[in-house]
This record gives structure tokens, C-alpha cells and sequence, in this order.
């Protein structure tokens, strides 16, 4: 316990201030040398130290009747380890503008609202902390330092499994740890929500896995500017979130992990960056199995690496043009709809979603009867058929040379039966091919004298029309040679073409 004698007159007034929950200014109002980056030459007249701290919040000066105690410091310079790990502290506390010379360990205490603005601090050890009001860190620096002599911090904030009541407001700061986390806060429960907007700068990989933010992540301009050894900026593995804003010109320098999380509302990257991991080796967006309802993907530019959507589940996809990079992973994406975007991109909306199918490496059915079952719920028929044809040329390619080459017949004559009317215009020159050449020959009569004239066309129908018969082809025949040949040939295309244009026009009234 201190005795008031020995506590220097920055700590006296900061003393005497706190039961009544008055605020200690120790500022000169001289911007040069109320610089926070200067804070380690300030002299006795500023310097508190965190002993003081750490005995008020405990208890050390009983509140007076009738007021609130609270402690609120402002432009002090606070020496030796902050140490409240495992507290029970009854009182919040205020810090503005304050400059740190050791860390501030907070894992598993239990206190009120936590203020500390425009300061600059070696890290921030909340690990298991309970908050009942906010975390408030605005325009914060926070810098992965040393806890003690012997022990050296990786993580510039650590709310590990920590719980705050309130919102987590990190507007402005900048948390440094480069190759390191700038934050680790898996587990969090922040029922606020957590705010990194005007300005907030990372250098480090953010860790929110498994975290719960009933009031979302807001991350709207926001500079992920380091992303650490393993190459990911932000990860949100298994994470709950009402929303998750990543627009504005939100920057990420490496991957943003979504692998199983749960958005209940919207996810947007509407004007976003992805840049992927420096060098490669990694997506720039990893949400597998991802869930959203609405689905907003229209970055600033196409990600400079893979989007990886695999099992990913959304019922209102966004995106455009613009919006995807050279490889995109899309097997069992699932979506309820897509939005079509402005007149230029409907112009051809389905050949660049087919095009934007096949950037994913390999062939995959699944993404291609996604769309196509997109397109008949919205009643374009026609569009879902292109898709489908788009899947067969697909799947052909990973065929054997006899099967590409039997495909490639289908596809010519009957659009693998997505175009039967490409079996009529088959159908049409072959007509007008058979009429002309066996009009310019004579047949030979089965029975001299018997029998209708010699017709070429309705002959050439008789011979393509596979059902019945116009009574041609068995009353005339051409002796062995190259008009027998076409003749067959023509037999032959006809049940091909025929049972086609039947399947076609079948399919047709089915869906009528």
C-alpha cells in the first residue's frame, strides 16, 4: 500500500481525482510536446506510475459518498508493467493520449469499461477477460513488445476467449506485430460488435476463429497491411457474425480466411482489395463452406489470387464483371439467386458466368447445374440449356479421343440435345442434298411398270423419315455404288435426326 508521501504530484492529483471520478489532464496544450511518439521523454511532471494505477482501480482510495469513482488520465506517461491479471476491478478506466513503457495485463480479470485513446502501448494482454461495457482503442498504437524482461509478446492484442458486453472499437489504430498476430482473440464474444474503421491499420495476421460477433465485424476501409508467416491477413474460421463489411477500399496483403463461417445477414467486399499472400502460394479469399444470405462480391479490381468457394452456401449472390480473378474454386457453391447487374453486363450474362465456372481448375458438374437450375427457377430456358451445352463441352474435354469424337458429333447435330433445332437444319440439307443428287440420276423399279413415278424429294424423305413409309423407297432402288451409299447413310441420319427433333419438342412441352 502507498502512503501519500510518497507519490509524486502527478500521482497526488490522479489520487485525489479518483473517487470522485474526476479527469488528470497532465497535458502542456503544446502540440510538439504532447506528441504521443515523444511520450518516453517526458519528465517527472507527466510520469504516473502504473503501481498507482494498479492500486486505485483495486481499491487503495474508497469512493466518496454520493459519487462515482472512476479513473481518468489524460497525457501521462506510465511506468512499469501494468499488471491487473486475474483482478476484479469495480471501476472503469480512461486513458487518453497516454504513452506505455511496459504492457497492460488484463488476462482474466473482470472489470468495467476499458477507454484507452490515442495512446501508444507495448500490447494488450485481455486474454479471458470479462468486460461489462466497451473496449474502446481508438486511434491506439499498440505495438507486440515486452511483457516482462524475460518474456517477449507475439501478439499486439490478445482477447483470447474474452467476452465484452459492448462493442470492441478499434477506429483509427494501428496494432503492429510484423510476421506476428496484431491480434488473437479466438473465441471472442464481442456483443457489440468490433469496429476497425477510419484509418485502421494491421501489421500482422488478425485471428478471430471461432469468435462471436453478434453486432459484426466492421471493416470498412481498413489496411491489413502484413500478413504474417502464414500468409493470412484475417482469419475468421468458424466464426458467427451478424455482418461482415469489408468494403470501402478495404486492403488485405494476404489471404481472408471464412472456412465454415456463419454471416446470418450481409457479407460484402463491395470495392475491396484482395491482394493475396506476398508471393503467391495462397487464395485470396478461402471460404469454404462458408454460409451468408446475401453475398456481395464486387471488389475494386479482381483479387490478384484464387477465390476459393467450395461448399460455400449464400442466398443472394452479388458480382459482376470485374469481380473474379484468373482461378476461382466453385464446386458445391450454392446459391439461390444472382444478381443480373447493370444492361451491359446482361448483354452476355451467360457466357461470362460460364467463363467464370470454368477459371476453377479441372471439371466439376455441380457449379454448372447450379447455374443452369438458377436459370429455369427464373424461367430462362433457354439460357439454362446454353449453360448445360457449356457443361458438356467441358466434360468432353476430359474424355478419351473416341468419345471426344463421338461428342463432338453430337454436339454438331443436336447441341447434345439442348439445340434440337439444329437436327431440323440437319434435317433440312439433307432434303435438299438427297433431292438434288437423285434428281439427276434415274432408279432402278422393283417392278417394271408398277408403282408410283419417281419423286426425288419424297423419295429423300422416305428415306429419313424413319416411321411409316411414302411408299417410294420400296417401289425404287439404286444398283450398288455411291447413290446406294447415300442412300443408307441417309436411313441412318434419319433415325439419328428424327428421334432428336422428338426429344427436342418432348422436352418442350414438358417444361410448357
Amino acid at each position: 500500500m502507498f502512503s501519500y508521501d510518497e507519490l509524486t504530484a502527478a500521482e497526488r492529483q490522479l489520487w485525489d481525482a479518483f473517487p470522485e471520478g474526476r479527469m488528470v489532464d497532465l497535458r502542456t496544450g503544446r502540440s510538439g510536446d504532447d506528441e504521443i511518439a515523444g511520450g518516453g521523454r517526458w519528465r517527472a511532471g507527466r510520469t504516473v506510475r502504473a503501481s498507482v494505477i494498479v492500486a486505485l482501480l483495486l481499491g487503495a482510495n474508497t469512493a466518496q459518498p454520493g459519487a462515482v469513482s472512476c479513473l481518468r488520465l489524460a497525457g501521462a506517461r506510465i511506468t512499469g508493467p501494468l499488471l491487473l491479471g486475474g483482478a476484479q476491478i469495480a471501476y472503469a478506466l480512461s486513458l487518453d493520449g497516454c504513452w506505455f513503457e511496459e504492457s497492460l495485463d488484463l488476462a482474466g480479470a473482470s472489470t468495467q469499461s476499458l477507454v484507452i485513446t490515442g495512446s501508444r502501448l507495448p500490447g494488450l494482454e485481455a486474454g479471458m477477460t470479462r468486460i461489462e461495457g466497451r473496449l474502446d482503442l481508438r486511434h491506439s498504437r499498440l505495438e507486440a513488445g515486452s511483457a516482462t524482461s524475460l518474456h517477449r509478446k507475439v501478439t499486439a492484442l490478445s482477447l483470447i476467449n474474452a467476452r465484452v458486453s459492448g462493442a470492441v472499437n478499434l477506429g483509427g489504430a494501428e496494432l503492429t506485430a510484423p510476421g506476428e498476430w496484431a491480434v488473437s482473440a479466438g473465441g471472442l464474444v464481442a456483443e457489440g460488435g468490433v469496429y476497425c474503421l477510419d484509418g485502421f491499420v494491421a501489421r500482422g495476421e488478425i485471428r478471430l476463429m471461432g469468435a462471436q460477433l453478434p453486432g459484426g465485424l466492421h471493416m470498412r476501409g481498413a489496411q491489413l497491411a502484413d500478413a504474417g508467416r502464414r500468409g493470412v491477413a484475417l482469419n475468421l474460421d468458424s466464426a458467427t457474425a451478424s455482418t461482415l463489411d469489408f468494403s470501402g477500399g478495404f486492403t488485405a496483403e494476404g489471404t481472408v480466411r471464412l472456412r465454415g463461417t456463419r454471416i446470418s445477414d450481409n457479407l460484402t467486399f463491395d470495392g475491396a482489395v484482395l491482394n493475396g499472400p506476398p508471393g503467391g502460394g495462397g487464395p485470396a479469399l478461402a471460404a469454404l463452406r462458408m454460409q451468408a444470405v446475401d453475398f456481395g462480391f464486387t471488389p475494386a479490381r479482381p483479387p490478384s489470387a484464387p477465390v476459393d468457394l467450395r461448399g460455400a452456401q449464400v442466398s443472394y449472390l452479388h458480382e459482376g464483371a470485374g469481380s473474379w480473378p484468373d482461378v476461382v474454386l466453385l464446386d458445391g457453391f450454392v446459391y439461390g439467386s444472382v444478381a443480373d447487374g447493370g444492361a451491359d453486363e446482361r448483354a452476355d450474362a451467360v457466357g461470362r458466368r460460364v467463363a467464370w465456372i470454368r477459371r476453377g481448375p479441372g471439371y466439376y458438374p455441380q457449379p454448372y447445374e447450379q447455374l443452369a437450375g438458377w436459370y429455369r427457377k427464373s424461367g430462362h430456358d433457354g439460357d439454362a440449356r446454353r449453360v448445360l451445352l457449356a457443361k458438356q463441352r467441358h466434360r468432353r474435354a476430359t474424355l478419351s479421343r473416341p468419345a471426344r469424337i463421338g461428342g463432338q458429333l453430337l454436339d454438331a447435330t443436336v447441341g447434345y440435345g439442348y439445340r434440337p433445332w439444329l437436327a431440323g437444319v440437319w434435317l433440312l440439307a439433307l432434303t435438299l442434298l438427297g433431292t438434288v443428287v437423285f434428281g439427276t440420276h434415274s432408279p432402278t423399279p422393283a417392278k417394271r411398270g408398277e408403282g408410283a413415278p419417281f419423286q426425288p424429294l419424297v423419295y429423300t424423305l422416305d428415306l429419313l423419315i424413319p416411321i411409316g413409309g411414302l411408299g417410294q423407297r420400296t417401289a425404287w432402288y439404286w444398283p450398288e455404288g455411291g447413290l446406294q451409299g447415300l442412300a443408307y447413310a441417309l436411313i441412318a441420319c434419319g433415325w439419328v435426326l428424327t428421334t432428336a427433333v422428338i426429344a427436342g419438342v418432348t422436352r418442350t412441352l414438358q417444361k410448357g
